[in-house]
């Protein structure tokens, strides 16, 4: 229940392993395909492999995600897969945003608040 006895406000249901954006951004990609490299999402997301590595690890501890390592020659290879678990508490994530913005416009216009525009730009 929210402070004036309706709803909880939606942003309660988001997941705070998965909002960080680093986070959020390699589930995004995940969330889009079977399996990644390692290689693809770090270049992507456009972070540094440990930055990578570390995300992946607190994403992996949750359950959300799961890593397969094997080796190309002498080449290690890592690969990634997001989780039958990560998958609905990603949904869970994005219905939870598209609510607060939901929320926010009914909000704005039970007070009569429109789109601002500002009239003296034109």
């Amino acid at each position: 229940m929210g402070r004036d006895g309706g709803e909880r406000h939606p942003r309660h249901d988001l997941d705070p392993v998965i909002h960080q954006p680093i986070r959020f951004s390699i589930l995004a990609m995940l969330a889009a395909a079977d399996e990644l490299q390692f290689g693809m999402i770090r270049d992507v997301v456009e972070v540094s492999d440990s930055a990578l590595s570390k995300q992946l690890g607190v994403l992996e501890q949750a359950g959300v995600i799961a890593v397969r390592k094997e080796f190309a020659g002498k080449y290690p290879r890592t690969w990634v897969r997001v989780t039958a678990e990560g998958r609905a508490a990603y949904t869970a994530h994005l219905d939870a945003l598209r609510a607060i913005v939901a929320a926010s416009a009914a909000a704005a216009a039970s007070v009569g608040a429109g789109p601002t525009v500002d009239s003296s730009a034109t």
